[in-house]
């Protein structure tokens, strides 16, 4: 296993890490994602930690909070060899107090979570969304309290708009609180937004990025082609409208491309997909889910080889989309690109 610095910090991370929003499978949207229970979640576990993937990723929200149970639970007796990361911040109830990233929110929810995780810390705690009712200089006074109680090792968050990030960076910097050193995003073939204004923030701050659904949302399972019906075992089914919207021709471009690759190869659809992750800028760590052993096992074959600059090239332009404005003109016009080169000429 390869292993990166988290950002501008001093942990290291896998290159991989395990998402267990598949265990417990309780609730209705986070608990539609798979029931693996403790055995099963412990023999996953066993596989990830022999294969060096040493992190794992959760949320309070996920099975309302049995996900976490689950993920101590398959870590116990071996809590050392392992790197906690999970989230809070999204609704926990229908309370005035169950939702957000207030101080009172923020202690409750890390106190809950090391209860159902079994730990005495959390390695990489992240706000699960932007609080617009909190200030960001309570969010950040009530984290460094939590980091100073040892509770806390690392802060980050996830699913940030530009101007929100660097706001709360500019705060740690003016009272010196801790600096969100990871942003878990989306990230994949199909949903390349990330690169526009996230990626080369990440790069000028020193913030790593954490990558969620790599496979965009369940599409380049491989599973998915041109002509063909959703397989009935797909969780699309259950979860495609709340999840990140894709064009079906675009899908099916990427796809083909995809197709290519994988027989010139010899790899997988995904193997791939999660290749091509692993070597974009600012880029610490890519969570692979996996509802079975077989799962895990293939989406572990995409460490260890590279793809080539040829086939890179290949995929970036068959997943290639127009950007929004302000973006735009910095890929279309020469003047603008040559103040701004694109993140791909700094790989």
């Amino acid at each position: 296993m390869e292993y990166r610095q988290l950002g501008a910090s001093g942990l290291k991370v896998p290159a991989l890490s395990f998402g267990a929003g598949t265990f417990a499978g309780k609730g209705d949207f986070f608990g539609a994602w798979g029931n693996t229970d403790v055995a099963e979640a412990r023999r996953l576990v066993d596989i990830c930690l022999d294969a060096g993937v040493t992190m794992f990723d959760t949320a309070d929200v996920y099975s309302d909070g049995a996900s976490e149970e689950v993920l101590g639970q398959a870590l116990h007796g071996r809590r050392d060899r392992a790197l906690i990361s999970t989230k809070a911040g999204l609704p926990m109830g229908s309370g005035p107090g169950d939702a957000g990233t207030s101080r009172p929110r923020l202690i409750k929810a890390v106190d809950d979570a090391l209860r159902r995780l079994g730990t005495d810390h959390v390695d990489l705690f992240q706000l699960h969304a932007f609080d617009a009712a909190t200030p960001v200089e309570e969010v950040l006074s009530a984290l460094d309290d939590l980091v100073r109680a040892g509770k806390l090792r690392y802060v980050g968050v996830s699913n940030f708009s530009g101007w929100q990030l660097m706001k709360s960076l500019a705060v740690s910097g003016k009272y010196g609180y801790p600096r969100y050193v990871a942003h878990q995003v989306y990230y994949s073939l199909v949903g390349r937004d990330y690169e526009w204004e996230l990626m080369p923030l990440a790069r000028d701050q020193g913030v790593g990025a954490v990558v969620w659904s790599p496979l965009g949302w369940g599409r380049l399972t491989g599973r998915i082609r041109r002509g063909q019906p959703l397989p009935e075992s797909s969780r699309l089914h259950q979860t495609a409208a709340a999840g990140p919207p894709v064009d079906d021709e675009h899908l099916f471009t990427v796809v083909e491309a995809l197709d290519e690759i994988a027989a010139e190869t010899g790899r997988t659809v995904p193997q791939i997909a999660l290749n091509w992750l692993l070597q974009r800028p600012t880029i610490s760590s890519v969570i692979i889910g996996a509802r079975d052993e077989e799962q895990l096992r293939q989406n572990l074959g995409a460490i260890g080889w590279d793809l080539s600059a040829a086939q890179i090239a290949r995929l970036d332009q068959a997943s290639t989309t127009n950007a929004a404005y302000p973006y735009f003109p910095y890929r279309r016009q020469e003047g603008f690109a040559r103040l701004n080169p694109p993140m791909e000429s700094l790989i």
